[in-house]
């Protein structure tokens, strides 16, 4: 199947509660990482990738993402404005805009994350489907993980990431600290660092009605006990951003031009 036929779903529809030193105003799938939201930085991702539609699961303050798409083209051009007139703005070369497709869905303000997957069904109109969150980036290999899909011939793939420690990592010899690593990465064990690949039958077999129903919950640990999720390993670059301080670490690294998960060209 060609990636650019294929619906990517993500999840845009959190408070970020954690978050709201950056985000009391905004949606958090629209608090910035270099000038532009961390969704941008998502869908670019994917977008390096090859994979061109998507579907936004949208919940809190949707308007203001909806918003920032409508006046994409005024976010990326100059353009000149004769306010007594009644022509449309001259537009100034500029940015190429993206060639994406995007459908947008208010699927509930306080709904799960299962549920919003739910209430896209009627979107996803191809046999595989891609899904992540709004607020989570790596650079993760999009077409090994399709690949990892189709050759575990199972209904779900998760993309497993070695966490970072938020502490200092430390070496003893007696009473004696031989070692310090800053936030070493955990290197046993995987938890989900979202980039999911599933089959259109995940939504009809695991997922109902309920308003609450969360994907991480039932819908995958059903998926696990049932032999049909399978793992595609990721040891690169992951970062979810769920504080202030993984805020402040991103736009650092952005800054500073050494963001591993940039694998786009400008």
């Amino acid at each position: 199947m060609n990636n650019a036929d294929i619906p990517v779903v993500i999840l845009c529809g959190g408070m970020g509660t954690r978050l709201r030193e950056a985000s009391e105003k905004l949606p958090k799938p629209l608090v910035d990482i270099g000038g532009k939201p961390i969704l941008w930085h998502v869908m670019k991702t994917y977008s390096h990738f090859g994979f061109r539609r998507f579907v936004l699961c949208l919940g809190y303050k949707s308007d203001l993402i909806r918003r920032y798409f409508l006046d994409y083209r005024e976010h990326q051009n100059d353009f000149t404005l004769e306010l007594a007139s009644a022509e449309q703005p001259q537009w100034h070369g500029g940015s190429q805009l993206e060639d994406w497709e995007i459908t947008f869905v208010d699927t509930g303000l306080l709904s799960g994350t299962g549920a919003r997957v739910k209430r896209v069904a009627q979107y996803l109109d191809q046999d595989t489907f891609m899904l992540t969150y709004g607020d989570g980036i790596g650079a993760v290999d999009l077409d090994q993980l399709l690949a990892n899909h189709a050759e575990g011939g199972r209904i779900g793939t998760v993309t497993g990431v070695h966490p970072a420690s938020r502490y200092g990592e430390m070496h003893v010899e007696g009473n004696q600290v031989s070692e310090f690593n800053e936030k070493p990465t955990l290197a046993t064990g995987w938890v989900s660092g979202g980039f999911f690949a599933f089959q259109r039958e995940m939504v009809d077999r695991y997922l109902d009605d309920d308003p609450g129903l969360l994907l991480e919950h039932k819908p995958l640990r059903s998926l696990a006990s049932d032999g049909e999720l399978t793992i595609n390993p990721h040891e690169g670059f992951w970062m979810g951003m769920d504080t202030f301080r993984d805020w402040t670490e991103l736009n650092q690294l952005w800054d500073a031009g050494e963001a591993p998960w940039k694998v786009w060209e400008d």
